[in-house]
């Protein structure tokens, strides 16, 4: 099945308790970031919130992340973050991302997430059902 790698934008805003010492957004905040975007994400553009795959029995665990930072984000700056499916794996999903400031669309930060579905019963890893592979590829 082709993947189309439709590319999904969510806009959220920097919050007090995001800033760290150096008076930026602390860098573990921008995998809550992405995460936040992502459950946004399904539920409005995928049509399938996480609790419908807790329902089937399944959960999303993150496998490895990479960040490229470039810019920082301030307090109280809004910012996009954009996501797309860029693989399907037998038991995962790469989703790249980019965040953007919102002002400008420059680019805060890149990189990718490698998730595994998991069983909630067991955690342990679990084959994808071709009916979220033809969810999730559009």
């Amino acid at each position: 099945m082709a993947l189309n790698k439709t590319r999904f934008e969510t806009l959220l805003k920097v919050r007090p308790d995001d800033i760290d010492m150096n008076v930026h957004v602390h860098s573990s905040k921008y995998i809550d970031y992405v995460l936040a975007a992502r459950y946004d994400q399904m539920e409005h553009c995928y049509k399938m919130p996480m609790q419908e795959f807790m329902k089937h029995g399944f959960g999303w665990v993150i496998r490895n992340t990479f960040i490229e930072f470039k810019r920082p984000l301030g307090i109280g700056e809004e910012f996009i973050v954009e996501t797309h499916i860029d693989e399907f794996y037998k038991d995962g999903v790469k989703v790249n991302f980019r965040i953007l400031k919102a002002d400008s669309r420059k680019e805060s930060c890149t990189g990718y997430f490698n998730y595994t579905m998991i069983h909630m019963e067991n955690g342990r890893a679990a084959i994808i059902p071709d009916w979220i592979i033809e969810r999730y590829s559009i």
